[in-house]
């Protein structure tokens, strides 16, 4: 039992996953990071990584974010300040992941993200933590990140940057109402690019895909959407949503 008398319960086998169009740490999806707490230690490890490119400022914004998301839910706040491989290599900063009860990697640039964690000490102790049940959450970079590709942002008719693979059968595009309208050359480029048997998801802003790998419920404001070369089709919030691998 932890200091605020939480049961800290350790489920047999992996934690649940999240996926995340936007939104993290804000009030608004203070439920759905709750519920991967729930039932786990109030340990909230923050890893704002793939914001690195934009500057300290912007960093620091999300570390100021996640430690008030800690707060809202009563909970301990753990920034890892990983900005590069060097620290992502460190043994000292992979080690504050040990006990946690959820890892979030918040958004940014994608590709920095993959290509700064990627097997690394700490990226290690992220699968770990999650192979002994606590959630994992990344939300827009760090959901895209998740997947064995990365699409370029700048430009999608690059060649993309392989991901971290924890879920090579997913690629996802995030901020999905905003994209679709103003980006549809993501869209098309990551379509495009798929490999055979890879599900492709738009989640809309502040909203999430909960459970996996496989199995998922639609959380939040917005939807879910399966995209194929020939149309899309739309899962609202609280139903379920399957990418089989």
């Amino acid at each position: 039992m932890g200091k605020d008398g939480r049961v800290q319960n350790r489920p047999n086998g992996p934690g649940p996953l999240a996926l995340v169009g936007s939104g993290e740490y804000l009030p608004q999806m203070a439920e759905v990071e709750a519920g991967l707490l729930e039932g786990r230690p109030p340990r909230y490890v923050q890893l704002a990584t793939a914001s690195v490119p934009d500057g300290p400022s912007v960093v620091e914004r999300w570390h100021d974010l996640g430690r008030a998301q800690a707060r809202r839910l009563g909970v301990e706040a753990v920034v890892l300040a990983v900005s590069d491989r060097d620290t992502a290599g460190d043994p000292l900063v992979a080690a504050q992941v040990a006990g946690a009860g959820l890892v979030y990697l918040s958004g940014g640039h994608p590709a920095f993200l993959a290509e700064t964690l990627r097997s690394t000490l700490v990226w290690e102790a992220v699968l770990a933590a999650w192979q002994e049940g606590a959630a994992l959450a990344g939300c827009s970079a760090g959901a895209m990140a998740l997947s064995s590709w990365v699409p370029s942002l700048r430009d999608p008719s690059l060649e993309g940057v392989p991901g971290l693979g924890l879920l090579p059968h997913v690629r996802v595009i995030p901020h999905f109402d905003a994209f679709v309208a103003r980006a549809p050359s993501l869209v098309s480029g990551v379509l495009r690019d798929r490999d055979e048997g890879v599900s492709v998801v738009g989640i809309d802003e502040l909203t999430a895909l909960v459970g996996g790998p496989e199995r998922w419920e639609v959380k939040g404001r917005g939807s879910a959407w399966l995209l194929r070369p020939d149309g899309r089709e739309q899962v609202p919030a609280g139903a379920a949503l399957e990418t089989p691998s």
